[in-house]
């Protein structure tokens, strides 16, 4: 409680006007870790998190700063957490306001003894913690966001006892599916682990930011609002597969917390699927948009009309 209550207080410092934000602190094995502040002078700061720099959102995967909500850099006073292998961190966010959308928590190892001074841009990640669409549709469901936010906004991912002992950074990342484009929200800290085991990543499950997205990807380019997502259960978590999940991405059969298991043999080939049947949409259906793959044809007398990039309707 002591912890959640400094969380509030330094929630009162920071901007009304937005409605957006990041992770403000973490906690692990009983030790409190203050984050960075933003809206602060960066002069005589200290945090074991990276630099960053406002609460708005990226918007674009492609992005400079994708990987950890800035530049990338280590402070002039960076700070290093030191965490067990098999322990649990927790990333305490501000007051969200976005409760659908994926969490997700990414490793990345530095070269040599040390993650100060090192680019977050110039290293390799890999995913170790994701929930998507829990329950209900993808239009109108109970998301991992969702659950965050039920949880006092708070994000518990626990380090895998398997992952090699070393100096890594941290990235927890909320993305946000009330929009388009989509609202990515990363934040970085520093961390060394100890104990660990001996289970490096394998090369599927290592990705770049920028680069391990794309704004074409089904779990990005997504339109909450239209016909087909109220109705699907089906949601495809941005980025690499799960580590240790031996490198295989599978559509999930059923609303997923994570990944599903790697298939235990590779699917039949098949050949393309014939289009679409046309004229079957029905007056104020969805006919066409990025992303969407369903009918394009309206039922006479309607006809497919664009009202935005994302969403045309049988009008």
């Amino acid at each position: 409680m002591f912890h959640l209550a400094l969380v509030s207080a330094a929630l009162s410092l920071f901007p009304r006007a937005f409605a957006h934000g990041g992770v403000l602190a973490y906690s692990n094995a009983g030790k409190w870790y203050d984050g960075w502040h933003p809206y602060n002078t960066p002069v005589g700061q200290t945090s074991i998190q990276r630099p960053w720099a406002t609460y708005d959102p990226i918007q674009d995967p492609a992005s400079s700063t994708i990987a950890c909500n800035d530049d990338g850099m280590s402070s002039a006073a960076q700070l290093t957490a030191t965490v067990a292998a098999g322990s649990a961190i927790v990333a305490y966010w501000n007051d969200w306001p976005h409760p659908y959308g994926p969490m997700l928590t990414y490793l990345a190892q530095c070269p040599g003894s040390t993650c100060t001074g090192v680019s977050a841009n110039s290293l390799k990640w890999f995913k170790i913690d994701q929930s998507g669409l829990i329950s209900g549709t993808v239009g109108n469901g109970y998301w991992g966001s969702g659950k965050m936010i039920d949880n006092n906004n708070t994000w518990t991912t626990t380090i895998p006892s398997s992952v090699p002992s070393g100096n890594y950074l941290i990235r927890f990342e909320t993305i946000a599916l009330h929009s388009l484009p989509a609202q990515f929200y990363p934040e970085c800290a520093q961390i060394t682990i100890t104990g660990g085991g001996n289970k490096a990543p394998s090369a599927s499950e290592l990705v770049s930011f920028p680069g391990a997205y794309k704004s074409t990807d089904p779990g990005i380019n997504l339109n909450l609002y239209s016909n087909e997502a109220q109705t699907s259960t089906q949601y495809i978590i941005p980025g690499p597969p799960l580590y240790g999940t031996g490198g295989t991405v599978t559509q999930p059969p059923s609303n997923p917390g994570t990944s599903a298991p790697a298939p235990t043999s590779a699917p039949p080939a098949t050949t393309q699927s014939p289009p679409p049947p046309q004229g079957t949409v029905a007056q104020y259906g969805q006919c066409g948009g990025i992303g969407y793959s369903g009918a394009t044809g309206c039922v006479s007398p309607f006809t497919c009309t664009k009202l935005n990039d994302y969403y045309s309707q049988c009008l």
